[in-house]
């Protein structure tokens, strides 16, 4: 029988602010609407903003080196002493600053012989990421062992559940995650007082808990935003979306982390939710998660930590802080485990046996931060401390009081994934002690055999098949390379969950619960651009080697003029590059690059330093291409993916545009959110028209900058807001969409109707069954769903009166830097003047 699960009201204070959960009877309300503390599109970059800076590299970047595992514990490292910023935002609420941490641990490290500290990473603003290790001492020839014994857990997990040596002398990896979120703070500050209290603790039971534990705590995942008040870090990314594509190196460098430590147990410090909300979490859950053994272990966890915080004694009446909150146990839905994108949600890939997202409760930043009292503010901020310590030693704990079973579970994790076993279904009789579970926790999947990735120019992109394998090798997955050159991803292997994540199409969740927190589908397989055949059952492919990186991509046809596709964000940045070197470049009517065999050498280097394929050919190529100088009112995410693909971009506001913008030095506006032509001025409108300046709109905003300003006769018809995951589409062929993969990527989906002369459709959403992954309902009035957009115009262009291309498009092809395969499509429209 299902568990009676609370019902609650959910309240979004501010759009990033604290939410307020009351829990009522379930039979006194409807079931409670989701918590929406983030905003569907995130919001315009500004001139102002790190995030206009060139990402540093392209396609997947570098990983972080992976960390030492030379060498005893402890492992001292003298940090580099920033210089004080006295702008610093932690500061106004009492909690450490940025520049205080180096000090501060370069100190602690000399209290005794169990605190270590090494740079794990640099954040994109440069600043160094501070991973701290608290251990009993360990010889060089001790820590040997307990990496064998990591490594044996991992790659031979049916034998060491069996390994005396593992049951009596492994110590349980435990990771602590703070401040991934900049203006949620406190987690550092509890960081750091739990560090000095276990460095100088004498009694047994820290003994005791150290010879058995290594715990590892990230001081602050993201000291950009920590130093300057901002979610996001100095890319302007939500670093806690960021985990399946991994384009920022704070992920990265939390990605190694995980590969390298293979925590059993995991906290991820944020805020604010009032009362404290502790993960684990509502349905629909991960399906690719040996949940069983997970849910056993992190609803324990959870207990124990309701217990630590409600025992500290704040009330409502003294102190405004509510009691904890369990969602598994107190809320329908709203507060989903579904997408791997969240750090918690993609720990169990590696290991992870129990992982949380804790929510402090008492708001201090946004609003709150700008208007309140500094003696309130630092009040809450040392409530929110405290309560982040709690959390951490009952953690520590619990850890401590089953390691037996803590450790068991995740060889057990390992060992499915190696033997192929079906997962087990989770019920009160599977999860013994966690009540009232019902079917609509039960999610599994049905494992294929294997992936095959086809490899070499017979690849429909081999520069995009590369970075797929690349991206699997990344997270710790084990892919082979058969005698043809094809990638072969056996799921017989313990980390087969993120191997399947990353490469499934994923599913159908929309009948399952009425709104998601945030995405629902995300196939790399499917939206990264290369080709991916999957192996049901039967014989897998004889592997020749094991890959370690994929075989270089890049070749130049020796003789002739040359061919280069422009499906690839990799193919937009070398054909940019010739380009900016003034090499005369020609489109072909399928949208490809036309490139005069003078120019062989340049496409030699490119070939090398991007992997990219250029074929001889016999086209002459019809309009010229120019290098495009762009202007956009865009998210970060977007100002990324445009400069991912070579464009130089412009930040522009109403603002800035009213001001006396110099269209001179634009051809293309990009608009996709913050940018409303009723803003403008009429000498910033006439400016545009007189510019002759291209326009590419994307999703809602950019349909209504093309309405209001006339540029397209089409009516933008919109979905349901809340829609989104990987659509079927159908490419109309031509310079946009020549060559375009078969699936995109929707948020709040757009269609386009009532297409006026000259207006063409580029791409449309696939007749009959379009969404193959994610979450899209109808709205309650029986519109929005996708049996409204199937077949509808999800990309058209034409010209505007004034001369102009103008691109409308309703899908998101450049989503927080995640949809590589569709990157193309916009790097075309740009160029196609």
């Amino acid at each position: 029988m299902a568990r009676p699960r609370s019902v609650l009201i959910t309240t979004a204070c501010a759009a990033l602010g604290a939410l307020v959960l009351t829990a009522l009877p379930a039979s006194a309300a409807p079931p409670a609407p989701r918590p929406r503390p983030h905003p569907v599109r995130e919001r315009a970059a500004s001139d102002e903003t790190a995030a206009t800076r060139a990402p540093r590299a392209l396609g997947v970047p570098d990983s972080p080196a992976p960390l030492r595992k030379d060498g005893g514990y402890p492992r001292r490292t003298a940090l580099t002493v920033p210089p004080a910023n006295p702008a610093d935002k932690s500061i106004k609420l009492g909690l450490a600053p940025y520049h205080a941490l180096a000090p501060r641990l370069n100190a602690l490290q000399k209290l005794g012989d169990r605190v270590s500290v090494e740079v794990a990473g640099h954040s994109a603003g440069g600043h160094e990421l501070y991973l701290v290790t608290v251990t009993a001492p360990e010889s060089a020839a001790q820590a040997r062992e307990q990496e064998r014994m990591r490594e044996r857990i991992e790659n031979a997990p049916a034998a060491a559940a069996k390994d005396r040596r593992i049951k009596a002398a492994y110590k349980t990896p435990v990771f602590i995650n703070n401040n991934i979120h900049g203006n949620e703070w406190e987690g550092t500050d509890a960081a750091l007082k739990l560090i000095e209290e276990l460095a100088t603790a004498t009694d047994r039971k820290t003994a005791g808990l150290l010879s058995t534990t290594r715990l590892y705590l990230n001081v602050t995942a993201n000291p950009d935003g920590r130093i300057a008040g901002t979610r996001a870090n100095a890319d302007g990314f939500d670093l806690n979306r960021d985990f399946v594509t991994a384009s920022q190196p704070e992920a990265r460098a939390i990605r190694r982390i995980a590969i390298d430590k293979q925590p059993a147990v995991m906290l991820d410090l944020h805020g604010y939710v009032n009362g404290t909300l502790i993960e684990p979490t509502t349905p629909p859950h991960g399906e690719n998660y040996e949940y069983d053994l997970f849910l056993k272990n992190a609803y324990a966890n959870a207990l124990g930590m309701e217990k630590a915080v409600n025992g500290l004694g704040y009330t409502p009446q003294k102190d405004g802080v509510e009691p904890a909150i369990i969602p598994f146990r107190d809320m329908a839905e709203g507060w989903d485990d579904w997408p791997p994108i969240f750090t918690p949600q993609y720990m169990p890939f590696q290991g992870a046996v129990a992982a949380h997202t804790v929510e402090f409760p008492m708001t201090v930043n946004n609003r709150e931060y700008d208007s309140l009292p500094v003696a309130e503010l630092r009040r809450r901020a040392a409530i929110n401390t405290d309560i982040a310590g709690a959390a951490m030693r009952a953690t520590l704990a619990y850890t401590s009081a089953h390691r037996a079973s803590v450790l068991a579970d995740q060889i057990e994790t390992f060992r499915r994934g190696a033997a192929g076993e079906p997962q087990r279904p989770v019920s009160e009789e599977t999860v013994p002690g966690v009540p009232g579970i019902g079917p609509e926790d039960v999610y599994t999947t049905t494992f294929p055999r294997a992936y095959v990735i086809p490899a070499g120019r017979s690849q429909r992109s081999a520069v995009a098949a590369a970075r797929l394998v690349d991206h699997l090798v990344a997270n710790d997955v084990r892919v082979g390379q058969a005698a043809d050159g094809s990638y072969v991803v056996d799921l017989r292997q313990p980390k087969r969950g993120i191997a399947n994540v990353i490469l499934a199409e994923g599913r159908d969740i929309s009948a399952d619960v009425s709104a998601m927190y945030d995405i629902s589908g995300w196939s790399l397989g499917l939206l990264w651009g290369a080709t991916v055949r999957k192996v049901e059952r039967g014989p897998v492919p004889p592997v020749v080697r094991t890959v370690h990186a994929a075989a270089p991509t890049g070749w130049v046809a020796p003789s002739g003029d040359l061919l280069l596709r422009l499906d690839d964000p990799k193919e937009l940045v070398a054909v940019n590059a010739l380009l900016a070197r003034g090499v005369v470049v020609r489109r072909t009517e399928s949208g490809a690059a036309v490139v005069p065999g003078s120019a062989r050498a340049a496409a030699r280097v490119l070939a090398e330093r991007y992997g990219v394929v250029f074929r001889a050919t016999k086209e002459r190529g019809s309009a010229p291409l120019a290098r495009t100088r762009v202007t956009a009112s865009a998210s970060a995410g977007e100002l990324f993916a445009l400069r991912e693909m070579g464009f130089e971009v412009v930040p522009v506001s109403a603002a800035s545009l009213n001001a006396g913008f110099d269209w001179s030095r634009a051809d293309v506006l990009f608009v996709s959110t913050g940018l409303d032509y009723a803003e403008l001025t009429p000498a910033a409108r006439a400016a545009l028209r007189s510019g002759r300046v291209g326009v590419i709109g994307v999703g809602a905003v950019g349909a209504a900058f093309n309405a209001a300003a006339g540029l397209l006769a089409v009516t933008a018809v919109a979905g349901n807001g809340d829609a989104n995951g990987v659509v079927a589409v159908r490419a109309a062929g031509g310079p946009l969409t020549g060559g375009a993969p078969a699936h995109a990527f929707v948020y709040s989906p757009l269609w386009f109707t009532g297409l006026g002369a000259g207006v063409r459709t580029d791409l449309s959403y696939a007749p009959g069954v379009l969404l193959v992954s994610g979450h899209w309902r109808a709205l309650d009035d029986g519109r929005g769903g996708p049996a409204d957009a199937a077949g509808q115009a999800a990309v058209v262009s034409g010209r505007a009166a004034y001369g102009a291309p103008v691109v409308l498009i309703g899908t998101e092809p450049l989503f927080r830097d995640h949809p590589k395969g569709s990157f193309a499509l916009v790097g075309r429209a740009l160029l196609a003047r």
